[in-house]
């Protein structure tokens, strides 16, 4: 997911803005946005609007090409295409019918808000607010009228006595059902009153004042959203004196009125700009659409991707194997577990396949060499006792003949003759020997004690070699042929021995060593054994050469050595590897258990 975020910064940043402005757009239309409501302020919104929606499809159509690009394309499948097109389509088309459906509905709910019934509730409401605020006003009016006749008529009675008048307007607040009765001069001073020395008083406003100084008619003064009426008169039995008396509306009718009006205010806009606000509610359900529709796109392409190109790495490979070439890998890709462990075991089961190839080529090239060299031993074996009898009775019959400068060449000729003899010999029973390779007869033994014996052995060939053998365990059981594997173990560590003495004779002395290791695993047992002697440098190609029959790189050599540890090793479930190294060579071997 933080990839993914990563990955697509820019584009969630424009769908943001875009986002934003599509409700900004929308909270306009309906005069709630800080933009004020106008013509042009919405053209430029709409316009900005549609540039937006149309930045963002280009870069979502470009985003989408490059990953089909990238993770589709190059892979080359049609299903995988497919099945892109088919996630895509899932998702658009339902979220195309929702789109439909929520802008029908947004629609009908719209047509309905402005439905005649509700115009007429919503009319209705504010009149009555606004009757009652104008019930207020008018018996208001005509309460300072009487009252303004009482306190004229009592003239003489109150004669500006504070207490009277105290008394006289309580008495007239109290019939009248008024709030507040104030006696006030021309500079709007209070003279007489009903409220209290701590109570606040509010005068009238001089424009109030200024139009009644010359008109013996009520003003009526209302200011409904501080929750009062009220009204103002001159008292015409008095000098520059006035009558002002006070309604205090209901407490919450202030608020009711404000909020009818209000509401009638926004329910005229949304009617007036019903249009608008169906296109900006439409663009931002298409921007939430296109988002929705990026990320499907973009999951459907990821997992497919992800899948598909493992399946098509399969398809490859198989391809490949049936072909005969066993030298294929499948990729390691970042997939499923499922998928990851399928590639894993394909591999595996390749791996198995080309060995038991390997192992069937090395028998069946064994079973070839073996059959020549039974031949050759029987072809060559065959004369070569005449001709040792044939020396024999030379060298009898003639040697009393001969001088003693003759018979000393004699000897010396007939002792190359013997010489050779015993190195085909020689060469006829390893001929022999590879030929009536037996089979190996498998039971326990413990490789410790089998490396260590052959070690003991080859160690007195060169004491100045240093020989380290390591092992994980004590004892390491292998089901095996113990004449086989110590044959093995001797032939494997004595060429190692002969190639430190073959690089000793080239550079003289230098510190010898050969390591072995022997480690038992859960599922195989390693055998690594290095030295540092000339190594394989003069094997330029191919270093698996050495494992062919009667391919060496001895003077003296007859090739069947390794070729012979080799088949001994596949016939234990075994496999052999050799490493060149800049000082010396490596050798490892591995026994599948």
């Amino acid at each position: 997911m933080y990839d993914f975020i990563k990955k697509n910064i820019y584009l969630i940043f424009l769908f943001i803005i875009t986002l934003f402005v599509g409700f900004l757009t929308f909270l306009t239309f309906i005069d709630k946005s800080l933009i004020e409501l106008s013509s042009q302020n919405l053209q430029f919104l709409l316009i900005l609007n549609f540039f937006l929606l149309g930045l963002l499809f280009v870069f979502i159509f470009l985003e989408i090409k490059k990953a089909i690009k990238n993770d589709i394309d190059k892979d080359g499948l049609k299903s995988n295409k497919k099945y892109i097109t088919y996630f895509a389509l899932f998702t658009f088309i339902p979220s195309l019918l929702i789109s439909v459906f929520s802008l029908f509905l947004f629609s009908f709910a719209l047509e309905k808000y402005f439905d005649k019934k509700v115009t007429t509730v919503v009319n209705n409401s504010y009149e009555l607010a606004r009757d009652y605020v104008d019930e207020v006003r008018n018996k208001i009016q005509s309460e300072i009228v009487l009252i303004a006749f009482d306190v004229n008529k009592s003239k003489k009675f109150l004669n500006d006595s504070e207490k009277e008048y105290k008394r006289f307007l309580q008495t007239q607040k109290l019939i009248r059902g008024v709030d507040e009765i104030h006696i006030i001069n021309l500079e709007k001073k209070l003279l007489f009153s009903t409220i209290e020395d701590n109570d606040p008083y509010i005068p009238p406003v001089d424009k109030a004042l200024n139009l009644v100084l010359d008109d013996d008619r009520p003003l009526k003064i209302i200011n409904a959203f501080e929750n009062r009426s009220s009204a103002i008169m001159r008292l015409q039995n008095f000098k520059d004196r006035f009558i002002y008396v006070v309604k205090y509306l209901d407490k919450d009718i202030s608020k009711y009125l404000t909020e009818t009006e209000e509401a009638i205010n926004f329910y005229y806009t949304v009617e007036e700009k019903s249009t608008g606000i169906k296109v900006s509610f439409a663009i931002i359900y298409i921007v939430v659409v296109s988002l929705l529709l990026f990320v499907s796109i973009s999951i459907a392409i990821r997992f497919s991707s992800r899948f598909f190109r493992s399946i098509n790495n399969l398809i490859l490979a198989s391809t490949s194997i049936g072909n005969g070439n066993l030298d294929i890998k499948v990729p390691e890709v970042k997939t499923d577990k499922d998928l990851e462990t399928l590639n894993k075991n394909f591999n595996q089961m390749i791996e198995r396949l080309k060995d038991q190839q390997n192992k069937l080529v090395i028998n069946e090239r064994h079973e070839a060499w073996g059959s020549l060299a039974r031949k050759l031993a029987h072809e060559i074996k065959n004369p070569l006792t005449p001709i040792q009898l044939t020396i024999d009775r030379l060298k009898n019959k003639y040697s009393s003949e001969l001088t003693e400068k003759n018979t000393n060449d004699f000897k010396e000729n007939l002792k190359i003759i013997n010489n050779q003899i015993k190195q085909i010999e020689k060469l006829v029973n390893e001929f022999s020997d590879f030929a009536r390779m037996p089979k190996p007869i498998f039971q326990n033994n413990d490789l410790v004690i089998l490396m260590a014996d052959n070690i003991k052995l080859l160690q007195e060939l060169d004491d100045s070699i240093k020989i380290n053998f390591d092992h994980n365990i004590k004892r390491i059981i292998f089901n095996s042929d113990k004449e086989q594997l110590s044959r093995v173990f001797l032939n494997l560590i004595k060429n190692s021995i002969e190639s430190i003495e073959q690089k000793t004779e080239n550079m003289g002395n230098f510190n010898k060593n050969i390591t072995i290791e022997l480690n038992d695993f859960d599922d195989h047992i390693s055998l690594i054994i290095d030295d540092n002697g000339i190594g394989f440098k003069s094997l330029n190609k191919d270093i698996k050469e050495i494992l062919n029959p009667y391919f060496t790189t001895k003077k003296q050599g007859t090739g069947l050595g390794l070729s012979i540890v080799n088949k001994i090793i596949n016939d234990h479930n075994g496999n052999i590897e050799f490493k060149s190294k800049d000082d010396g060579a490596t050798i490892k071997i591995t026994f599948i258990k």
